[in-house]
């Protein structure tokens, strides 16, 4: 989509492009100086490109605007795409004029490329930059496409997609503490579960769904504990406990493949391969793995 600020996304351009104008706008990943040349690798949410400037046929105005540059600097760049098997990904820019957006400070308070490491405090004060990480958008990648997957294998099984209240008056399940919070001046609290909601819904609707927030006022020990969390919840009349645990195993095949075919870039950015697993997964009584965990 072509917008005010660029003409292409940095991952379009290709050598296929050669001696086409671009407009492409985006953050001042890496800067490269080897004297005659200079190389900006710039950064969108799509991927990087490569800008580069030669000393000799850029005019001053252009020059003295890089030299101005800072990483994580926001720039917009006008200029001609060309083929180059020496550049990343086989093709660059040279830029006939460069806008300074955002002028970033530096030093930058974290490493956005990863050449040096910070520890989790420092990424989570500095979590604007921390975002910016390759790890980190790869991860959110990954959640989109599970988050997508998800609905439409619920919707291919007839399921509706609901939305239900997460201020409540009191605990839609028993065995877990809530987060209170005021109310208009009465005490309410935040919802731990969506169930009750579901089961009325699921007697008109038949088959909901729902992906939302819940909360649990208790004490995050492990990361598989927390406070906060994102919760995918199924409700369906006219089936039984083996119904449901067959679209919650074919609905986690469907989330397994799909990741494996469109995110296998963002799986070797964080150095990992889902589980592979065959319908249909064993199931076994709830005798059976109390047997198993003694």
């Amino acid at each position: 989509m072509k917008t005010k600020y660029k003409s292409h996304r940095c991952s379009e351009i290709t050598p296929s492009m050669h001696g086409c104008e671009v407009v492409v706008s985006g953050w001042v990943h890496q800067i490269r100086d080897l004297g005659g040349k200079k190389f900006i690798i710039l950064r969108d949410g799509s991927g990087t490109i490569q800008i580069t400037i030669s000393r000799g046929e850029a005019d001053k105005e252009l020059l003295e605007v890089v030299e101005q540059l800072t990483l994580e600097s926001v720039i917009m760049v006008y200029g001609k795409v060309k083929a180059d098997p020496r550049a990343p990904r086989g093709v660059e820019i040279i830029p006939t004029t460069i806008k300074i957006l955002n002028l970033a400070k530096k030093p930058l308070p974290l490493d956005v490329s990863g050449k040096v490491s910070a520890d989790l405090d420092t990424r989570l004060r500095e979590r604007v930059l921390d975002l910016r990480r390759k790890e980190m958008q790869a991860i959110v990648r990954i959640m989109n496409t599970v988050l997508r997957v998800i609905r439409e294998y619920l919707r291919s099984q007839g399921f509706v997609e609901v939305f239900t209240p997460k201020i409540i008056a009191a605990a839609t399940e028993g065995g877990a503490n809530l987060f209170p919070v005021i109310y208009f001046g009465r005490e309410a609290f935040l919802a731990q579960s969506p169930q009750l909601y579901k089961e009325l819904l699921a007697a008109s609707l038949e088959r909901v769904f729902e992906i939302g927030p819940a909360w649990r006022a208790e004490e995050s020990d492990t990361p598989y504990h927390l406070s906060e969390f994102i919760s995918v919840d199924i409700e369906a009349a006219f089936m039984d406990y083996n119904d449901v645990m067959t679209i919650l195993e074919e609905m986690i095949y469907e989330v397994l493949k799909a990741v494996n075919q469109e995110n296998a870039d963002d799986l070797l950015i964080l150095n990992y391969k889902p589980p592979s697993i065959s319908l249909p997964l064993p199931r076994i009584t709830y005798k059976e793995a109390i047997e198993k965990l003694r």
